[in-house]
């Protein structure tokens, strides 16, 4: 009986390399910083809890400026150029959504093929403090107040690392733009529907607005900008307006009635 011949086949695979490109970014529209607060993760961490009546009569809900500064996400020391930084996966995301309306790309390829250098990236600019009314996930969708940091002009320098010859420095650059316009980062973005912040586009190193931002809003400006918790909009001022006075007139009903500071306070 004849026997058939062996063949042997060869396997081909496609030799990678690894490609990087920097971007400049400028914010077509404020980022709002929502970084959980220390307060709720310890609660998660270690549940108090159901608090009773008295003790809720007895403790605030809400500190609009002790949660202001929590909402960012920080850099420590005095070494970086800036205080305030941002998730490096948040512009990974972004292109990854950028990428269910572009032709030619997957979701799921971008999150293999595309990564952001480093594990945060520096964000330039001035933050104020933001309060809003929001709805909490609850079936009753009950409403609430927020309060978180805005930046009404920022910039940063995204380095986009990825594979190739999969994907070329071009396609890249293709995507973070629209990833900019369609996806955007931070906190009531695009991506999300309703809201429009936290977009951004692209410039060149030397673009004149690029500069100015990374020139005013480093580090310093920034510190400045978290101890003075200046309002962003109007209704923000009434608000945490209304807050501080009434949080001082508690604070004086609380008070021993020989207390020196409190009779100055209402004398006053």
């Amino acid at each position: 009986m004849a026997t058939k011949p062996t063949t042997t086949e060869e396997i081909s695979v496609l030799e990678i390399s690894e490609g990087m490109v920097t971007f400049c970014v400028i914010g077509n529209s404020p980022l709002i910083f929502n970084r959980m607060a220390e307060k709720a993760k310890r609660e998660l961490l270690m549940p108090k809890g159901r608090k009773s009546t008295a003790d809720r009569a007895a403790s605030l809900k809400h500190n609009p400026t002790e949660e202001y500064r929590n909402s960012v996400y920080r850099n420590v020391g005095d070494a970086p150029k800036t205080r305030l930084k941002l998730p490096a996966p948040a512009f990974k995301g972004a292109m990854a959504t950028a990428a269910l309306d572009l032709p030619g790309t997957k979701k799921s390829e971008i999150g293999r093929l595309v990564w952001v250098q480093g594990e945060y990236v520096d964000v330039y600019g001035i933050p104020k403090l933001l309060m809003s009314v929001v709805r909490s996930a609850d079936i009753n969708k009950t409403p609430d107040i927020r309060t978180r940091a805005i930046v009404a002009e920022w910039a940063c320098s995204v380095t986009i690392r990825f594979v190739k010859p999969k994907l070329q420095a071009k396609a890249i650059g293709n995507l973070m733009a629209a990833a900019g316009i369609t996806a955007g980062v931070g906190d009531f973005r695009q991506e999300k529907g309703k809201g429009s912040f936290g977009q951004f586009r692209l410039v060149d190193a030397t673009d004149p607005d690029f500069l100015r931002i990374i020139s005013e809003g480093g580090r310093e400006a920034q510190d400045a900008g978290l101890e003075a918790c200046e309002p962003y909009d109007w209704d923000t001022e009434e608000l945490l307006d209304w807050f501080t006075k009434e949080l001082a007139k508690r604070d004086d009903d609380k008070a021993p009635a020989n207390d020196t500071a409190t009779r100055k306070r209402k004398a006053a």
